[in-house]
């Protein structure tokens, strides 16, 4: 019998906590953490598949999503993330979470606004908050939390805190998902 040993590399390094947005039931036997970009064009093409993974395996799947904004390559993806965290203050994490993705090729500060308005919020308060970076350090902590756990680009997802290396088609989540629950 041959055991694999991970490394340290191979782990989430940030547990999931309260700080966390999560979707599906905390008694979940298997939680899927996502570090994403919300300008990655990947990024944009698992969003549907986790989407529908989380539809096919709602009682067994937790699902996290953290930022992990790529600004050199991605110079609105850090502003999305403030965005999508101001909105998320206000319980509109997952609306907006989900219109960045659909939005994604036309982000600038204005089309946010846009969005967040979409939300029904109020777009001055919101929009003082992001020029303040109210949001950018929990945004930071994620990106930090990513960089501990040797993410190099988006997305990246761990299965009950061990890296996927894997695809991220829907047959291939899948799979990681059932067989983190046998």
């Amino acid at each position: 019998m041959t055991t694999s040993v991970l490394s340290t590399s191979d782990r989430l390094a940030v547990p999931v906590n309260d700080q966390d947005h999560i979707l599906g039931p905390d008694s979940a036997p298997v939680t899927l953490v996502e570090y994403g970009d919300y300008q990655c064009p990947y990024c944009a093409r698992a969003h549907p598949v986790v989407q529908r993974l989380m539809r096919e395996r709602a009682a067994q799947l937790r699902y996290v999503y953290r930022h992990f904004p790529i600004t050199d390559v991605h110079p609105y993806a850090e502003v999305a993330a403030e965005a999508a965290e101001a909105a998320g203050v206000r319980g509109q994490f997952w609306r907006i979470h989900d219109w960045l993705f659909t939005e994604q090729d036309q982000l600038t500060p204005r089309t946010l606004i846009t969005g967040l308005a979409g939300l029904g919020l109020d777009t001055d308060v919101v929009a003082d908050e992001i020029r303040s970076h109210v949001y950018l350090a929990k945004v930071r902590a994620d990106f930090i939390g990513g960089i501990r756990s040797d993410v190099h680009g988006t997305p990246t997802f761990f299965v009950n805190g061990i890296r996927h290396t894997e695809g991220y088609t829907l047959r291939e989540l899948t799979a990681a998902v059932d067989q983190a629950t046998s």
